[in-house]
């Protein structure tokens, strides 16, 4: 697909890289602009979440509904697991068959890898999606 300019000719790849430069910039100024006035109102949440917590501790509450009806609060538990040991781990999980404490999703790095090195074995129900992209540099 090419690009026209006003006068019906086809827009040079010198302009669009330069365009599309200066329309990056662009970007990236509003991110950092943006992420600065984020990152205070995430802190000032992130307060205001510690004080309800504080609250539900010194009350000995797990909930609270406003009198006035305009909202409600909780608390309750969040937990996260990981390992330090993925090989303790790995041996683990093919030793009690429980495939599902993993999650599934592929690696790919690791699979185009596998598929580079192995070009004639294809995981059955893999699925692969290509594009093109473009990457532009500036130099």
């Amino acid at each position: 697909m090419e690009e026209s300019d006003k006068d019906g000719g086809t827009v040079p790849p010198e302009k669009l890289v330069k365009v599309y430069l200066k329309m990056r910039a662009a970007r990236e100024t509003l991110v950092k602009a943006h992420e600065a006035e984020l990152q205070k109102l995430e802190d000032a949440m992130k307060s205001v979440k510690q004080g309800l917590l504080e609250y539900c501790k010194t009350q000995n509450v797990d909930s609270v509904r406003l009198a006035d009806g305009s909202g409600m609060f909780y608390r309750s538990v969040k937990k996260r697991f990981w390992t330090s040991d993925w090989e303790s781990m790995s041996r683990f999980i093919l030793e009690h068959k429980v495939p599902e404490l993993l999650e599934k999703r592929l690696h790919q790095g690791n699979t185009q890898a596998f598929l580079e090195q192995h070009p004639d074995l294809l995981p059955p129900g893999l699925n692969v999606d290509s594009e093109y992209t473009i990457t532009v540099r500036r130099t």
